[in-house]
């Protein structure tokens, strides 16, 4: 417990040194473009590719649901049901416990590189604030970009539920997107994206606080890396359970 205590101190600490104001804007700039495409752009794919397939599996699930309740319930809602779950859960949570993984292993060992090759060492004897040079742009470059990638995770899962009733046949073009079309609260999108921003911070400084605080050799990178998913998941679960607790209580 103590241990644990200390690393959450640690990791404020760290947070403290890293959000400041960068010492020169142009360096800052032109790393924020290189973790936005390392980070972001890269990351499309795996993306669009997941969200796809899960916005599928959601929709058939919809359809079995329905089609096994004693109440008759109107195939439109298997639109309605698909993109609400989509948009609550399936694409801000999953799409980001997916990044966590993809972006966090990669900022981990990346800046637990440079702390056991004695880089960030060189940088702090020449007077460089190391996290905020190498944590900041991280941070911003999550929190542009990953409500992109969420945004376009909820469209692309959408045409999946589409693409399943084309291919089994067990709705109609007309019902899906009439259900698409149905009113759903404004503050479901609002919702969705603010839970975004939340885990798109948490996938950038955990992960590089356990980079940052690394020691020893390779073997403690790797271990550090995954030491960084595992508990940058749990933190996006936790906070997924508070924001949903405040906001849709």
């Amino acid at each position: 417990m103590i241990k644990l205590l200390n690393a959450i101190g640690e990791y404020f600490m760290l947070l403290g040194k890293s959000i400041k104001k960068p010492q020169k804007m142009s360096v800052f700039f032109k790393l924020l473009m290189r973790e936005i495409n390392d980070l972001g752009v890269n990351s499309f794919g795996l993306v669009l590719f997941t969200s796809t397939f899960v916005g599928a599996v959601v929709a058939i699930q919809m359809y079995n649901n329905f089609s096994a309740s004693s109440f008759p319930i109107p195939l439109t809602f298997i639109g309605y049901a698909t993109k609400v779950v989509l948009i609550l859960e399936f694409a801000p949570t999953i799409i980001s416990v997916i990044l966590a993984g993809k972006v966090g292993s990669y900022i981990a060992s990346s800046i637990g590189t440079m702390r056991v090759t004695e880089q960030i060492d060189a940088l702090d004897i020449m007077g460089v604030n190391s996290p905020n040079f190498l944590i900041l742009p991280k941070i911003v470059a999550s929190v542009i970009f990953n409500p992109l990638l969420i945004a376009i995770s909820i469209v692309f899962g959408i045409y999946g539920g589409y693409l399943a009733g084309k291919a089994t046949g067990n709705w109609s073009d007309a019902d899906y997107i009439t259900g698409i079309q149905m009113y759903m609260p404004t503050y479901f999108i609002w919702y969705a994206f603010l839970k975004t921003i939340v885990f798109a911070f948490i996938i950038a400084t955990v992960p590089a606080y356990f980079g940052y605080t690394v020691k020893g050799g390779s073997l403690d990178v790797g271990r550090a890396s995954t030491q960084a998913v595992v508990w940058t998941i749990v933190s996006i679960i936790m906070a997924n359970l508070l924001l949903t607790q405040m906001f849709l209580s």
